[in-house]
């Protein structure tokens, strides 16, 4: 009797879906810039790397640094104080304050240092009070602190970020158990202690996020360390690129930034590998608030108020008086066209960012590859980039294509059609969508993980094509997330200014390059209505922000 062969027959390579290519495609876009950085580094045509190492780099090195560490310890301490402070406390304002905390983050830090040295200067209200109370005529009749210094920088750059350890360290201090506090209460431990001991070890890994976004957002900083004359890293890549004319060693700075970003990543992973924490009982119980009264209740509003009141309110108070001091400002064309070229160029940019996200998370799941699975946790390295690193990645590999592209439309045409994409917004819409990919990502992923299963396969099953899927199953499902991702991502776009900086066109300013060539000139009268409208798009990301954080 002969054996049948009931085998498996071998299956033959099958081509990558259009999903999984255009995946494929999108992260390959997000990461070239990174890409094209390391390479550009490592050859260099022009090779400056032994004489920025023996006169600039180590400068730079140092006082960003000092910044991201200053910075930091900063807003890990204010940040975790006035968290602990509002979830575990009830004091007059608690309600309040657990809100307006939040405010800071519609402030870009530069903004601040505009408004704090026009605060403290000579002609300022502080020096022109102390003057007129005290009878001093001039700077030989009394010291004050200089206005333009590290110190300064580091204060602005906290006051304005220490919200993200906020936001964080309060959601950490919220999920946990009354347990842990009820046992040291009950063993005699301190309102310090049990901070201390229980309720800091518990929360650290959260801590430890917020404080590594700081730190990467303190190295993103340009207009702030720039206006302060703070030389870092940041300011290198301008100076040695837009100064010297050198690509190479602004790509060779650029990587330099670019390993302590990762450094500081990898850093604040290992920090929390091994924590674990874990819920004893089924139901979560949070822990009751204590009532401060008398003195104590004043000491706790002070210390939230005051971070907010430097963050927020003396900012935006000297903003506004020079807005309305200069009324007329507001019909100036400049500030209509700067407007214009805002919206243009970051709606475009969210709505090419939030699409793309989509696009290729879907594209994941639906993919049989691994390589695609692969792929997407490296497509958010972008949001951890400053804005001047994958300026250098994209400008230079674009500025190549683009020649190449203007030589072949001339030789086929006979026209010069110009630098259509460096000449355009193009390169910047890029920057952007890199830049700001891991938020879109990120949304799209998390709000496609909430849907069912069965809805899509039940939609696959009655005939609907996988196009059909993403258009009649999942986005209406996902609206939310998604129109939250498309306002985070354009208020983002629209407070960016190292990457604007160096990828617009000539003479193309948005409100973020207009407020900063404004202030620089010191002219914050002019700078005044740009700076206002800002922070009003930065009021409904923390809007939003607050809104889904209940």
């Amino acid at each position: 009797m002969s054996q049948i062969d009931i085998s498996t027959p071998p299956k033959r390579a099958s081509f990558p879906s259009f999903w999984t290519l255009g995946a494929l495609l999108i992260a390959l876009i997000v990461v070239l810039p990174i890409f094209s950085v390391i390479w550009i580094a490592f050859f260099p045509s022009e090779n400056i790397w032994p004489h920025l190492l023996s006169t600039t780099l180590p400068r730079y090195l140092k006082n960003t640094l000092i910044l991201m560490v200053s910075v930091g310890a900063i807003s890990a301490i204010v940040g975790t104080g006035t968290a602990w402070m509002i979830v575990r406390y009830q004091f007059f304002g608690a309600r309040w304050l657990e809100w307006v905390l939040l405010l800071p983050l519609a402030i870009p830090a530069y903004v601040g240092a505009y408004a704090l040295v026009d605060f403290l200067e000579y002609a300022g209200p502080v020096q022109t009070s102390l003057r007129e109370m005290f009878g001093w005529r001039n700077l030989r009749d009394y010291w004050f602190p200089e206005v333009r210094s590290v110190g300064a920088a580091i204060l602005v750059l906290s006051a304005s970020l220490f919200p993200y350890v906020y936001l964080i360290a309060r959601a950490a201090f919220r999920e946990q158990s009354s347990s842990g506090e009820e046992v040291a209460r009950s063993l005699g431990a301190g309102a310090f202690a049990r901070f201390f001991r229980i309720g800091l070890p518990m929360a650290r890994p959260a801590i430890a996020a917020g404080t590594a976004i700081v730190m990467m957002e303190t190295v993103n900083d340009f207009g702030t360390v720039d206006y302060f004359s703070v030389q870092t890293l940041t300011t290198g890549i301008f100076s040695v690129w837009l100064e010297s004319n050198n690509a190479g060693g602004a790509a060779q700075i650029a990587s330099t930034v670019l390993l302590l970003v990762v450094l500081l990543v990898t850093l604040e992973k290992l920090s929390r590998r091994r924590s674990r924490f874990f819920s004893l009982g089924r139901s979560h119980r949070g822990t009751p608030k204590t009532r401060l009264l008398g003195w104590r209740s004043f000491v706790a509003f002070f210390a939230c108020a005051l971070p907010f009141a430097i963050g927020f309110v003396l900012p935006a108070s000297v903003i506004l008086h020079h807005a309305v001091d200069n009324a007329d400002r507001w019909q100036d064309p400049a500030l209509l066209s700067a407007l214009l070229n805002t919206l243009t160029v970051a709606g475009s940019a969210a709505l090419v960012t939030v699409s793309l996200g989509l696009f290729m998370v879907y594209g994941v799941r639906l993919s049989d590859r691994a390589l695609p699975r692969l792929l997407m946790p490296v497509t958010s390295i972008g949001y951890a980039a400053p804005g001047a690193v994958l300026a250098v990645g994209i400008l230079i590999p674009l500025a190549m294509l683009d020649h190449a592209l203007a030589d072949g439309l001339e030789a086929l045409t006979g026209r010069d059609f110009g630098l259509l994409l460096t000449g355009s917004a193009f390169a910047l819409i890029l920057a952007y969508c890199v830049r700001f990919f891991a938020i879109a990502q990120g949304a799209a992923d998390a709000a496609m993980g909430r849907v069912s299963p069965s809805l899509p396969m039940a939609a696959r099953s009655l005939g609907r094509t996988k196009g059909q899927v993403l258009s009649a199953v999942y986005l209406p499902l996902i609206r939310a997330s998604v129109l939250s991702s498309l306002l985070l991502v354009f208020v983002d776009c629209v407070k960016e200014l190292p990457a604007t900086l160096l990828l617009r066109p000539f003479n193309y300013d948005t409100l973020a390059t207009r407020v900063y060539e404004q202030a620089s000139l010191e002219n914050l009268g002019d700078a005044a209505p740009a700076a206002i409208l800002v922070i009003i798009v930065g009021l409904c990301a923390v809007a939003l922000l607050a809104r889904s954080s209940r």
